[in-house]
């Protein structure tokens, strides 16, 4: 299993950066690299506890499903995503937030496990750790930057 950690400062309300967080149309905006779409289940505005999206990405030159299912929320502190279907043997996404004076603190604990054994675990260690980590962090960035207008 392998787990990214990351913790971003925003200043703006708790309650700014939670539904930021939650918003379908903003994560779209922020990945356009992969050009990520929700295709399925919740496809606009925010989602909530007990609700799917399914989105489809282009990641390393290839178009891909996740299907993430909401096991968890506590408006505003926390939420979590869970894979349900798709190419991860397994992925469960923390979002935890704490109200710091004026600013927020968000953070992410994303834990997964590749399949594909050994191969999986190479391209993993070398590739795939790097990539999703750039990826939540430009994520992030644009929740900062949407927040903080």
């Amino acid at each position: 299993m392998t787990t990214i950690h990351l913790k971003t400062h925003i200043k703006a309300p708790i309650l700014t950066v939670f539904d930021l967080s939650r918003d379908i149309s903003e994560h779209e905006a922020s990945s356009n690299n992969t050009r990520e779409k929700a295709i399925a289940g919740r496809t606009s505005g925010k989602i909530n506890l007990g609700e799917t999206v399914t989105w489809r990405a282009k990641h390393f030159g290839i178009y891909l499903k996740h299907t993430s299912f909401i096991s968890a929320m506590e408006s505003p502190t926390y939420f979590v995503d869970e894979m349900i279907n798709g190419v991860f043997k397994s992925f469960h996404h923390e979002h935890i937030f704490k109200q710091i004076g004026t600013k927020t603190e968000m953070t992410d604990i994303l834990k997964y496990e590749v399949p594909y054994g050994i191969f999986g675990r190479v391209f993993n260690y070398f590739i795939l750790k790097s990539y999703l980590t750039k990826f939540l962090l430009e994520r992030n960035q644009h929740i900062k930057q949407l927040a903080e207008l």
